[in-house]
């Protein structure tokens, strides 16, 4: 992977990377696997502004693919012990440890028309930037207030998790234009169909 500029399909936005990135599992999504190689990641890095369009990823190989979707795993595992009041100790403690690490240097360039650009001070190592989204999800975790916001659709097959901002806190699908509406419809069609 040269550089990344791929076209990842981001249709979801959870509020916070580290819940993107557990978006991005066959298990969250009800979808096909995301991160199945290193070109998905490397486009996924790129859409979830990991790293800055154009940034060189060619490291990005699938010993990255298999760290990325074990600090997923990690991540799912903790948001769901908080929904549910459970615990996972063994998830926290590699998350810690991730968190630790340095994430990317930055900069700030002067790009087209003059404007300042973000740019990564070097190419980026897979460490560091696991360490960017483990520190989003010790951000995430041990903020009260985004803490309290935390929530799983309500889906029928949608397991994702998101940051609910909207005022009053009602907000019960990932997505209100695909889950949502699937549950608006499979309602009507409740309705239809108790019509004699």
């Amino acid at each position: 992977m040269a550089a990344g500029t791929g076209a990842y399909d981001r249709r979801f936005d959870s509020g916070r990377v580290c819940l993107d990135l557990v978006a991005t599992g066959a298990e969250a999504s009800g979808a096909s696997e995301r991160l199945d190689c290193p070109a998905r990641l490397a486009e996924w890095l790129v859409a979830s502004r990991l790293v800055p369009l154009g940034t060189p990823l060619v490291a990005v190989d699938e010993t990255w693919v298999a760290r990325f979707r074990q600090l997923r795993s990690c991540i799912d595992r903790l948001m769901t012990a908080q929904l549910t009041g459970g615990s996972a100790d063994k998830a926290l403690e590699l998350v810690n440890a991730l968190a630790a690490g340095a994430p990317p240097g930055l900069r700030a360039v002067r790009g087209q028309g003059g404007a300042l650009v973000r740019e990564l001070s070097a190419d980026p190592g897979c460490g560091e930037l696991l360490a960017s989204v483990a520190r989003d999800a010790v951000d995430l975790l041990t903020d009260p207030v985004a803490r309290a916001g935390l929530r799983r659709c309500e889906g029928d097959a949608c397991r994702r998790l998101y940051l609910d901002t909207s005022r009053g806190r009602r907000r019960r699908w990932c997505s209100s234009e695909v889950c949502g509406n699937r549950e608006r419809v499979a309602r009507h069609r409740r309705r239809v169909k108790a019509v004699p």
